[in-house]
């Protein structure tokens, strides 16, 4: 695959500030974009609308600087169509109004409009709204970029006329093929190791832009030898990892998160809670997710997994962060490395759909109490049986509503401490049918 950026040096022209390098290295065609073969490639969807001639609407979703407007802009080119941008964050519906206008005037002229919107997603259902009779008339090509799962973020209406594209985040070899191409631009290589080197890479954290970015600050440093980590380090910050505490990277690290512990991975579960504390999430929602996994996940098949969970959360309340979330990470390897379960999830969620089904069934009346005469002539109490005085402890009595078929809920698996309880119920169940005379 080509590199993202083109390798021809571009000269400020006089009396002008300098370009900065991500513009200067801006490719000027298709297939000098780095990365994103999935929708680029000869049988990528964007490769087949482009051979074919047949252009739709596209959403791009994806990260940060991973060529979201670029390729927005080289479709453009690519398909003789007028580039107009604009972004959600600083347009209404004046704005919309004129470039839907002047999109019309342009179509009477023989030439379309290709509108890119940046953070598609900031825009409110009524604006969304909006543009879908004017892509469907065809005054209008859209092409939207979103950071946010537009499944939650876009209309259903607006998403039916366009095609999501996920555009992913840059891996390490795009990253340093990037680095090459600044070097060669620049003139000259970066003052680095190769641990710097590679130490830079993570820094970007997948984020072309950033990567530029961070490039362009080295290249005007004046050392005497190449640096090394540390002392990259001490002169760049790290770059934040991409996490919203509101946004789609938040449900699917504790999605992630969720799993691993389900999947008996203590490993990768300690990984995805130490994103999510690393990205700024509140302690205490991962604590109360976490216990709801001990439910959810182990029940019990281990009861002291909930039990584990509530002591960390309480010792977090107490020690505070940083020290408390290293309880927190205790909790995590204890459910990941317990015996699962869903049974008792299971029985909760199936007896929940019984008391729907049956709607206002009354118990029977022998487990009834009878507090007044009244009660008792009407039967309440009657032929109750006092089960600590029936043999073993056990009356094998009806308790469901007269005339309701048994329901069973809880079965128990053969795991853990519910391996006991199986046997107990085995034998309730046995003691039942015995005494009940099926």
């Amino acid at each position: 695959m080509a590199d993202l950026f083109d390798t021809h040096p571009s000269e400020p022209a006089s009396g002008t500030a300098p370009r900065p390098l991500a513009d200067r290295l801006r490719p000027r065609a298709l297939g000098e974009v780095i990365g994103q073969a999935q929708v680029l490639g000869p049988e990528a969807p964007l490769g087949v609308m482009l051979a074919s001639g047949a252009l739709s609407s596209l959403i791009f979703w994806g990260p940060p600087g991973v060529g979201k407007t670029t390729i927005a802009r080289l479709l453009a080119d690519e398909t003789d169509l007028h580039f107009v941008q604009i972004s959600a964050i600083f347009s209404g519906v004046p704005e919309l109004r004129k470039v839907f206008d002047a999109a019309k005037i342009r179509r009477k002229n023989g030439q379309g409009t290709l509108l890119f919107v940046d953070e598609i997603h900031r825009f409110n259902k009524a604006q969304q709204d909006g543009f879908l009779p004017h892509m469907e008339d065809g005054t209008i090509l859209l092409v939207g970029a979103t950071t946010e799962n537009p499944s939650f973020e876009l209309n259903a209406a607006l998403l039916s006329r366009a095609q999501v594209l996920v555009l992913t985040r840059l891996d390490e070899g795009d990253l340093e093929r990037l680095i090459a191409r600044a070097e060669g631009e620049l003139g000259a290589a970066l003052p680095l190791t190769d641990d710097a080197r590679r130490a830079l890479i993570e820094m970007a954290d997948g984020d072309g832009r950033a990567l530029l970015n961070l490039v362009e600050q080295i290249a005007a440093w004046k050392v005497s030898a190449p640096l090394d980590t540390d002392g990259l380090t001490t002169r760049l910050m790290r770059r934040a990892a991409q996490y919203d505490k509101s946004g789609d990277a938040h449900y699917n690290l504790i999605s992630a998160l969720h799993k691993s512990v389900r999947g008996s991975d203590p490993d990768a579960a300690l990984y995805w809670l130490a994103r999510m504390l690393e990205g700024g999430e509140d302690p205490r929602y991962l604590a109360r997710r976490i216990t709801r996994m001990a439910i959810e996940d182990i029940g019990l098949a281990d009861p002291q997994a909930q039990r584990v969970c509530l002591d960390a959360w309480e010792t977090f309340e107490r020690l505070g962060s940083p020290e408390g979330e290293l309880a927190l990470g205790q909790a995590v390897t204890y459910l990941a490395l317990a015996p699962k379960s869903n049974a008792g999830y299971v029985a909760y969620k199936e007896s929940r759909k019984a008391a729907k089904r049956t709607g206002s069934e009354p118990p029977p009346k022998h487990i009834l109490n009878a507090p007044t005469k009244l009660m008792k002539d009407q039967g309440y109490g009657d032929g109750y049986a006092y089960d600590h005085d029936a043999e073993d402890g056990f009356s094998g009595q009806n308790y469901f509503p007269d005339g309701m078929k048994r329901g069973v809920y809880y079965i128990p698996l053969e795991r853990g401490f519910e391996r006991d309880l199986k046997k107990r119920l085995d034998w309730f169940v046995k003691q039942r049918a015995k005494r009940s005379g099926d």
